[in-house]
């Protein structure tokens, strides 16, 4: 058994000050409040917040950062500068780059990351001869680093959607698909679970899949035996681009969100992300069918999506989650803020979503959307995951305690429990500085280009 004293915590009834949290195989036992710190207990110091999730990543994308952002263009162009860094990744640097990436993620706060995982073949996407080669690097990362991750194995059988239908993948896009969902299925079978590590599915994107292998992926995902365990998250891009839109109403006469209900992929385990352009219907088609949505509002921000509509998704009953995607950011507090100060922008008012929701999206939503319902809050029973913050950094200083969230940063994270492992310890984690990491990891893909 571990106990960790905490200054303060946010706990579900409110911000409260001496709280010890007792933890054993990886959970919390016990929440006392208004106690002294005992000498058997591992201190926190500042404000004590529940893990908080990332509900959507593409960690390789992280090779981007600063390289891509002065360009003009849209999401279309900017695509292209990401296959090019696809094509020249291997299962070595791809660890080296998910190592790096998790690490500055564990560090910045977020304690579970979904990964979005479509690269799995080679160059010339033959299957290297582990066909999970590159899945399987993702999670090694995820374990040296000790940070839980959902991966999230994605089915792409398309290029993209045209006039006539599905177009043919090329080029690096062939490292992308399995040429079926059957194949799809037989490989995701040999992917396995651990204490830190969770298997889940996605379809990329109603753009490079036909309903009917939308639904023959929806069938397998529910089948007891299917690829992977009863109860999994599926997740999909959703309405990312108007021009996605646009494709599918013009092939299936459909919206994305409604060619997923009826291949039966909707649910209260279906994860939309970005949902960026949604009508009136698709909110209500998500809202009654459970799922959630995963905005990604700093990569959203960055690629020129648009802006969400998160108040409208919440007021129809959506659980909303964040991820930060191509990791132009990788900052919890950011992509909270951001969330928050979009829906502003987009509706000349302040205030458009409560605390309590920015606060479930960082934390407990993204941990269901994830596949661990038991994280994202401080009470017994619950995941042993913590994130100390300075609420006294140049950022937070005079913030009011339940309003540190909306002040903080990344920086201003100083401590990280994940599963009752104290992993990050005074700003620093036992495999070294992250900028140390990074630096090589990058180096190793692009060089000094």
């Amino acid at each position: 058994m571990t106990s960790y004293w905490c200054e303060r915590a946010a706990l579900p009834a409110g911000v409260t000050d001496g709280v010890r949290l007792r933890t054993r195989e990886g959970r919390l036992t016990a929440v006392e409040t208004g106690v002294a710190p005992a000498p058997s207990d591992t201190r926190l110091r500042g404000l004590v917040l529940p893990g908080l999730a990332n509900a959507h990543s593409h960690a390789f994308h992280r090779v981007l950062r600063g390289r891509t952002h002065d360009r003009g263009g849209t999401f279309w162009t900017w695509r292209q500068e990401m296959y090019a860094v696809a094509d020249r990744l291997t299962p070595d640097t791809y660890l080296g780059v998910a190592r790096a990436l998790l690490l500055e993620a564990l560090c910045a706060g977020w304690t579970v990351v979904g990964e979005f995982q479509y690269l799995h073949h080679g160059p010339d996407g033959r299957p290297y001869a582990d066909p999970n080669a590159m899945g399987r690097a993702v999670v090694r990362a995820a374990e040296e680093v000790g940070i839980r991750l959902t991966l999230l194995d994605t089915c792409y059988l398309a290029g993209g959607l045209g006039a006539s239908g599905p177009t043919p993948l090329v080029g690096v896009q062939r490292r992308f698909g399995d040429g079926s969902v059957s194949r799809w299925a037989e490989r995701v079978r040999d992917l396995g679970e651990g204490p830190l590590v969770r298997v889940g599915a996605a379809a990329h994107s109603v753009r490079v899949l036909t309903p009917a292998q939308l639904a023959d992926l929806a069938e397998l995902v529910e089948d007891p035996v299917g690829p992977i365990a009863r109860g999994r998250p599926v997740h999909a891009h959703v309405s990312e681009q108007p021009a996605e839109n646009e494709a599918v109403l013009a092939r299936y006469a459909a919206t994305p969100s409604a060619v997923l209900g009826d291949a039966g992929l909707l649910g209260d385990r279906f994860t939309a992300v970005h949902a960026t352009h949604l009508t009136a219907d698709d909110v209500a088609l998500l809202a009654r069918s459970g799922a959630t949505a995963c905005f990604c509002p700093t990569t959203e921000a960055d690629l020129a999506d648009g802006i969400g509509p998160a108040r409208v998704l919440h007021d129809a009953g959506v659980p909303l989650a964040l991820g930060s995607d191509s990791h132009a950011v990788v900052d919890p507090f950011r992509e909270m803020q951001a969330l928050e100060m979009h829906d502003r922008l987009a509706h000349l008012e302040r205030g458009r979503l409560p605390l309590p929701v920015l606060r479930a999206a960082a934390s407990g939503h993204g941990y269901h959307a994830l596949g661990w319902p038991d994280g994202g809050r401080l009470e017994a029973g619950a995941l042993a995951d913590l994130v100390a913050v300075d609420p006294a950094s140049r950022r937070t200083a005079g913030s009011d305690p339940e309003q540190v969230a909306l002040t903080a940063a990344a920086a201003d994270v100083t401590d990280v429990v994940v599963g009752g492992r104290h992993v990050v310890r005074d700003r620093q984690h036992e495999l070294g500085p992250v900028e140390h990491l990074l630096a090589g990891a990058l180096d190793a893909v692009r060089g000094d280009r």
